[in-house]
């Protein structure tokens, strides 16, 4: 008889379980992206123009985590800003030379090849350079924001010339 109670409760328990929502339900469908495959686009209007940008998952304007790849050119620079949240950088091919601080120095940055990972805690001032075509990946808590220290380096606040 206990034996019973027991199977029972254990069908009882996997059916529950198999009800609740799995990582991969919350998720969504397993999904595979080729490097290739890879949807960029004209950069967020909150960074210098020139950039390309994909969202590999999530959304950054929204709360919760979200994936966004960058792909800088050459010659391509971020000036100094913070985020209000943590920022998880990989370079995933190129070169990045990250600074930190309220001013952009050449002279005080460090070079990030492909393979170099970066965490960049909330609120900490940094900017970067790329010499070369880049691509680095972001993975951080939406919604995402960058704030620039000096306002005339924002691009949003960047006054288009008049149309004639």
């Amino acid at each position: 008889m206990r034996r019973a109670h027991a199977v029972i409760a254990a069908a009882g328990i996997a059916a529950l379980l198999s009800a609740a929502p799995s990582g991969a339900d919350h998720v969504g469908t397993h999904k595979v992206l080729l490097p290739g495959d890879i949807p960029f686009t004209a950069g967020p209007p909150s960074l210098p123009a020139g950039a390309e940008a994909a969202i590999l998952y999530g959304d950054p304007a929204k709360e919760g985590m979200f994936v966004m790849r960058l792909k800088a050119p050459k010659g391509y620079r971020i000036p100094p800003h913070t985020h209000p949240k943590a920022e998880v950088v990989s370079i995933v091919s190129g070169r990045m030379r990250l600074g930190l601080g309220q001013a952009a120095d050449r002279a005080s940055v460090e070079e990030l090849p492909a393979g170099a990972f970066s965490i960049m805690p909330p609120g900490v001032a940094h900017y970067a350079f790329f010499d070369a075509e880049t691509v680095l990946q972001i993975d951080a808590m939406g919604p995402w924001s960058i704030d620039y220290v000096n306002a005339k380096d924002d691009p949003r606040n960047q006054i288009a010339p008049a149309q004639r």
